[in-house]
């Protein structure tokens, strides 16, 4: 096995992206690859020199899932006739060797639930990578890749430190996970991996020697930059983006930093997705059923915003929330800021007056 340190002596990297195959009309009738996953990595390995392939299982054009194509970071991929050209014409894994490469990166998506889990060559590649010490990543669902994997008579990941799209996110936020034939957390847990998971949906990566994992799409750019670390190169200063800086936020807020991120928000607030805090605030209360601390945890994550940003269904819904702590005059409070706004909302004006009557 080659010691990671031997990387510094290169003057030129060579990393492999693979992508699903699996896509077909931008998710609606097969879902594909994470565009996210894929662009904000891609960037960071461009910007720190290093080489670039694409492959997927099946080689040639892939397709996303649906995505927004107005974030910066797919903006600027798709405006990148480079990164497009390697989208269009992918190598098959099949034709990959891995002596070419320092490391592999596996882009989620729901698409490798289906074909990167199963496809022996890069169950092949993954293991001869491995065995020559190179550095093998993964984030989100592309985890998976590495769950068939043999070594010998037992499985690649047995004791490994491993994270990947945990079974609440998929509760959460997997529209497609039933059908699925088996969830990513169950299955790395199955094959004997020592399977980590930080807050759902927000950043978290770990590192078990050459193996570098990340939870969900928010952390990739810590997955990316940890590769490019680990190859021995000094990152590139970059200014990062809105809805990242947003969900780090949120994560130093969850641990305790109340007062920094507050301040940061009223300071800085054009640095930040207001629009994505709350909505996460809202999915952490909308999903914590009848658990009244974690319905708080996720008003007070949307009160951090409140001031700052107004959108009419999600105050109606905090609003809701606040009747289900008990705290009747925060939740007349703010169906009244609804209505200050809009005096015709129904929704507003049918709570309040159930409220008050």
């Amino acid at each position: 096995m080659i010691p990671l340190a031997l990387y510094s002596q290169s003057k030129t990297n060579k990393i492999v992206m693979v992508v699903s195959s699996y896509g077909k009309d931008l998710g609606k009738t097969r879902p594909g690859y994470e565009m996210d996953e894929f662009s904000q990595a891609y960037h960071i390995f461009k910007t720190n020199g290093l080489i670039i392939d694409v492959a997927s299982a099946r080689g040639g054009s892939v397709e996303p899932s649906r995505f927004n194509k107005e974030k910066p970071y797919n903006k600027a991929l798709i405006e990148d006739n480079e990164a497009m050209m390697l989208l269009q014409s992918t190598k098959s894994t099949a034709t990959l060797k891995a002596t070419n490469y320092d490391a592999i990166y596996i882009v989620g998506g729901k698409g490798p639930m289906f074909d990167l889990v199963v496809d022996p060559s890069l169950q092949d590649l993954i293991s001869e990578m491995n065995d020559q010490g190179k550095i093998i990543s993964a984030v989100c669902h592309g985890t998976i890749a590495l769950a068939n994997i043999k070594k010998d008579t037992s499985y690649l990941v047995v004791n490994r430190l491993l994270t990947g799209f945990c079974n609440e996110e998929e509760t959460m936020f997997g529209k497609t996970s039933a059908e699925f034939p088996f969830l990513l957390e169950d299955r790395l847990i199955q094959r004997g991996a020592n399977y980590q998971k930080g807050e759902a949906m927000l950043p978290f990566m770990v590192r078990d020697r050459n193996m570098i994992t990340g939870q969900n799409p928010y952390s990739t750019t810590a997955v990316a930059e940890e590769i490019v670390r680990s190859l021995g190169k000094e990152l590139v200063k970059r200014k990062k983006y809105k809805d990242e800086m947003s969900m780090e936020l949120i994560n130093k807020f969850i641990q305790g930093e109340v007062v920094w991120a507050k301040q940061a928000l009223n300071s800085d607030r054009e640095e930040y997705d207001l629009e994505l805090i709350a909505v996460f605030g809202y999915y952490q209360a909308m999903f914590a059923k009848d658990d009244i601390m974690k319905i708080k945890k996720g008003i007070s994550i949307m009160e951090l915003v409140t001031s700052y940003y107004h959108n009419e269904d999600l105050y109606i819904k905090l609003a809701d929330y606040y009747l289900k702590v008990n705290d009747r005059p925060k939740a007349i409070q703010t169906l009244n800021s609804v209505i200050e706004k809009n005096q015709n909302s129904k929704a507003a004006n049918t709570l309040l007056k159930k409220i008050l009557e």
